[in-house]
């Protein structure tokens, strides 16, 4: 049976994309290998900087969690570094269009993702399950290596400049340092009074280490995006 033009269409995107996705996804994992390095660095410098400056019960850990994840503990906030193991491209309203690497060359849009969420640390010590967490940062590499930012309080690169620099530690630091400066300043509000003034049976007679309370930074509150 010969190949219609739309099989050899077909035939030609697989090999396209899946050429193009992987080379995203090899980007995207060495960039989170590199991650991992540094943050080690980064949290072995300020535990150097507090040595006898803080109580003995305050944490500051880094901790490997597998191949796409790690996380570093600072006394009661946690961030959580994960990569996705998937490739995307953006909207075609997304300001990364706009960049002059992307409009050279329009397949440097497809990227992987690190996603930087902030925790509160018990939430994890205690088991709580239902407690919620906040994406604080993304962080997007595309095949070639090259990366912005979206986030609270980056400075880093922006999508509109996307392909003037690519990730490495010296790119990198940054990013972990504005990430950890917003966790360590993003304190938990106490929720509304209106919110919290029913409980139930059940939650009380759960244990504490699978607690059914609901607990987080801005429960009760609007998270606002709009500042990214």
């Amino acid at each position: 049976m010969e190949n219609t033009p739309l099989r050899e269409q077909i035939l030609e995107q697989i090999i396209r994309k899946s050429s193009l996705k992987q080379k995203v996804f090899d980007s995207t994992f060495s960039a989170m290998n590199l991650l991992k390095e540094t943050l080690l660095e980064v949290a072995s410098e300020l535990d150097d900087a507090l040595e006898g400056k803080l109580d003995r019960r305050v944490r500051l850990e880094y901790r490997d969690r597998g191949k796409y994840e790690a996380q570093l503990q600072v006394a009661n906030d946690l961030l959580i570094f994960q990569m996705h193991t998937d490739v995307f491209v953006f909207h075609p309203s997304h300001p990364v269009w706009k960049s002059p690497s992307v409009q050279e060359v329009r397949t440097r849009a497809y990227c992987g993702v690190i996603n930087i969420y902030n925790f509160l640390s018990d939430s994890f010590k205690l088991n709580r399950n239902a407690d919620e967490g906040y994406l604080i940062g993304r962080i997007f590499i595309n095949g070639e290596g090259h990366f912005f930012v979206e986030g609270k309080e980056q400075r880093s690169l922006r999508a509109e400049q996307f392909g003037e620099k690519d990730i490495c530690r010296d790119t990198l630091i940054p990013i972990l340092e504005d990430a950890l400066h917003y966790a360590l300043d993003f304190d938990p509000l106490m929720p509304p009074y209106e919110e919290f003034k029913r409980v139930t049976v059940d939650q009380f007679n759960t244990k504490m280490d699978n607690s059914k309370f609901v607990t987080g930074k801005r429960l009760g509150y609007n998270f606002d995006t709009t500042d990214i």
